[in-house]
């Protein structure tokens, strides 16, 4: 069995094919996300970011509007359908990709899904909402479960793990069944090991360098490290806006381990990288 889910070709997301590297764009309409907070939390702001990063190759676009940043407060449902249900509607206009909601609330969901979203990202792996499993289940829309230790207000707290490779793998492993046996099949399951979500420096590392362990779950992998501290520790960059360059590093080196979707704010110094390394792999542009 767990040949068979290393080796299966992946499902379509959404109608989209994992034949290749996907790139899934960040939309932040929040006014204090660690990266862009406040830069797109108007509709107008956002929405010609979503038509930037589909112009600049962007697969996918991911909207939020809850920060999940170290120390970030829970917003309350309605505040957070007001800030992305009126974006999604206006990227769905004129994007015909996946549209990712974001969020840890079933309500937001909902929303959002009647504005043209057809994906869901949970952060907290349907632990947060218990209205969330079955909503997705009766979509029968893709779910990506991503791992974290705690809530954003706690989780860099004091993070601890006996093995945090082995740890990550076996929590996801029991999310995927929760899914499972909530009516969500496996194809329509994406897994992320939640790089900084609970996590040191030296977590993040270990989980970097072990990545294509989680393919034995059977699942599509997304990683979600743009940006974060550790790139601008290990390689400079206070501002989260300095950290391209290193976010482009890790993405390569997440590829270069089978990962099928990145999930990055700087998608023209990722598309342009990522045709690069494949056309020096390949020895052709093809």
């Amino acid at each position: 069995m767990v040949l068979a889910r290393l080796t299966a070709p992946r499902a379509a997301v959404a109608g989209l094919s994992m034949d290749r590297p996907r790139l899934m764009g960040i939309v932040n309409v929040t006014p204090d996300s660690f990266s862009d907070g406040g830069l797109f939390d108007a509709p107008d702001a956002a929405l010609r970011q979503a038509r930037r990063l589909a112009q600049e190759g962007a697969d996918l676009l991911d909207i939020g509007g809850e920060s999940t940043r170290p120390g970030a407060e829970t917003v309350p449902p309605e505040t957070e359908i007001a800030r992305t249900a009126p974006v999604i509607a206006a990227i769905r206009a004129g994007f015909g990709g996946p549209i990712s909601i974001d969020t840890r609330k079933a309500a937001v969901g909902r929303a959002a899904f009647g504005a043209g979203a057809n994906m869901l990202n949970d952060v907290s792996a349907l632990t947060f909402d218990p209205e969330m499993a079955p909503f997705v289940a009766a979509a029968g829309a893709p779910l990506c479960l991503m791992h974290a230790q705690g809530t954003p207000e706690v989780m860099q707290r004091a993070p601890h793990y006996d093995d945090v490779l082995l740890d990550v793998y076996d929590a996801l492993a029991a999310h995927v069944e929760t899914a499972l046996a909530a009516g969500i099949e496996r194809r329509n399951i994406l897994v992320d090991p939640g790089i900084g979500f609970g996590k040191t420096l030296a977590h993040n590392l270990r989980l970097l360098a072990g990545l294509s362990l989680f393919h034995a779950l059977g699942c599509t992998i997304l990683l979600g490290a743009s940006r974060k501290r550790f790139i601008g520790t290990l390689g400079g960059g206070d501002a989260a806006q300095d950290r391209a360059a290193g976010s482009v590093g890790v993405a390569l080196a997440a590829v270069a381990q089978g990962v099928q979707i990145l999930r990055v704010h700087d998608i023209a110094d990722t598309r342009q990288a990522l045709t690069l390394w494949q056309a020096a792999v390949n020895g052709a542009d093809e």
